[in-house]
């Protein structure tokens, strides 16, 4: 059985990850845009991170320019937006597709786990967010809308 252990991708700066480094977190991932209605959610999201750090919580921050061209900078411009306005110390990755045939294996794999979500069906605009349990299980999906201060209790529940 797959889990989120299986996959290895790009850092910001360009260097390989094996998600299995995280094995035992809970892990958040999310599809981010530095030019989005949803871009304030950056602050909620290391908010968070901040707080759930030391029990076992790590934000996972994937950039995508597939939704509204929301996404257009260079890694570095990604990374010191993200950096300069919000303070963002959790991992920032590559940027990527969520949809479509060049999709990021990792997002096809989240699609198709989430159980809130007919399988495999696309992300529809950017900040979706995947709960990843301890066991590199998805656990659930969360639309664009779904703020980080409203998936607390949810990653409580699995810390």
């Amino acid at each position: 059985m797959t889990t989120a252990y299986d996959f290895t991708v790009s850092d910001i700066a360009g260097q390989q990850v094996s998600l299995s480094d995280f094995r035992g977190k809970v892990l958040l991932v999310v599809n981010t845009a530095s030019k989005c209605g949803f871009t304030a959610q950056y602050e909620g999201l290391e908010a968070l991170y901040r707080d759930l750090k030391d029990r076992g919580l790590v934000v996972l921050g994937f950039p995508c320019n597939q939704f509204g061209a929301q996404e257009p900078g260079s890694e570095q411009e990604i990374a010191d937006f993200c950096q300069r306005t919000y303070d963002v110390s959790f991992p920032m990755f590559a940027k990527v597709d969520v949809n479509g045939e060049n999709a990021s294996p990792l997002f096809v794999w989240l699609r198709e786990a989430a159980p809130s979500e007919p399988a495999a069906s696309p992300i529809k605009w950017n900040f979706a967010k995947f709960l990843i349990d301890r066991h590199g299980n998805v656990v659930d999906r969360f639309a664009s809308a779904v703020t980080p201060d409203m998936l607390r209790e949810d990653v409580e529940n699995l810390l």
